[in-house]
């Protein structure tokens, strides 16, 4: 059940925005093993003059911000090689720099998430 929140500052690159959210659902389904039908991937775009650093942004970065909800949580052991993963996957789909990929492990979803109503379970 990942579901990732995808959040890309500033425009894509070439034809990348079509079917973004697809293709980084199937990259991520990839990485962290899940069944068919069983990554969720919503995409949004924040446009340049929206973002903002301390001190000002550097000329021509763009980070992508990336919430990923799992029913445990993030694993306790293997997480440092699968945020690598999930970043580098994200970041070929977006066609930005894996450094520019700021991976965020949300709390288990177990006992505090409910789907069409049913909580699941922890």
């Amino acid at each position: 059940m990942p579901i990732l929140e995808v959040r890309v500052v500033g425009e894509l690159a070439g034809g990348l925005a079509a079917g973004l959210a697809q293709r980084i659902a199937d990259a991520a389904a990839e990485v962290l093993g899940s069944r068919p039908r069983g990554t969720w991937v919503a995409v949004e775009t924040i446009a340049v003059d929206r973002y903002g650093e301390n001190g000002g942004v550097e000329p021509g970065v763009a980070p992508v911000f990336v919430r990923l909800l799992l029913r445990d949580g993030s694993p306790r052991e293997g997480a440092a090689e699968q945020a690598a993963a999930l970043t580098t996957a994200v970041a070929r789909c977006c066609g930005r720099p894996p450094e520019n990929v700021h991976l965020f492990y949300e709390p288990a979803a177990a006992g505090r998430v409910a789907f069409g109503g049913r909580l699941v379970e922890p």
